[in-house]
């Protein structure tokens, strides 16, 4: 909706600004976009009264990829807009990972759990995965992650922002065995998205 919402598709992954100085990362061309339509400046000339909307919504697919750019921009955000976490601004849209098909009539989950208990409860056979956004159509996409009144959405916390930043250090930065160690550790619960 023109009136309340604006996109600003970003091609791929940011900068890792984790091991980025902001003389590298704010040339960046996501970097530099993601700061201009935001309008707040970033460190010393952050301005709050300069912020353009309400809410900055991240919105990626529900998949390893979709994690890893969120990682990235609540990184970017932890590192170089904190205000806008502690102020309430930033959220993560929460799309489904499967639509179910009840004759004429769509349900969206969005675990494996979730899925599992609808199955059992209604024996739908007719079960859609979506493997990214771009997967859904236009309406999909609309009825389930951006009209206001039926999207879910997750509000980020600074302790969202410091784990995320914590976890994308720990995988990006220059702590070998710290990696190694948590790879290791949680090397079961992984799962492929294939």
């Amino acid at each position: 909706n023109k009136e309340t919402q604006a996109i600003l598709p970003l091609k791929g992954k940011i900068l890792n600004v984790e091991k980025a100085s902001p003389a590298k990362a704010f040339p960046s061309e996501e970097i530099a976009n993601i700061i201009t339509v935001i309008g707040t400046g970033v460190g010393e000339q952050f301005n709050s009264e300069k912020l353009r909307y309400k809410r900055v919504i991240i919105m990626t697919d529900a998949d390893v990829d979709g994690e890893h750019i969120k990682t990235l921009l609540l990184t970017f955000f932890f590192r170089f807009m904190p205000q806008l976490i502690e102020n309430s601004n930033i959220y993560v849209a929460l799309p489904p990972l499967y639509r179910i098909r009840k004759g004429q009539k769509d349900e969206y989950v969005y675990s494996d759990e979730e899925l599992k208990k609808e199955i059992e409860k209604t024996d739908s056979t007719n079960v859609t995965r979506f493997k990214g956004l771009g997967e859904m159509s236009s309406q999909q996409l609309w009825d389930t992650t951006m009209n206001p009144k039926t999207r879910k959405l997750k509000k980020i916390f600074i302790e969202d922002a410091i784990e995320a930043d914590k976890v994308f250090s720990m995988l990006m930065g220059d702590d070998v065995p710290a990696r190694k160690a948590f790879i290791q550790e949680n090397a079961q619960e992984a799962q492929l998205d294939v």
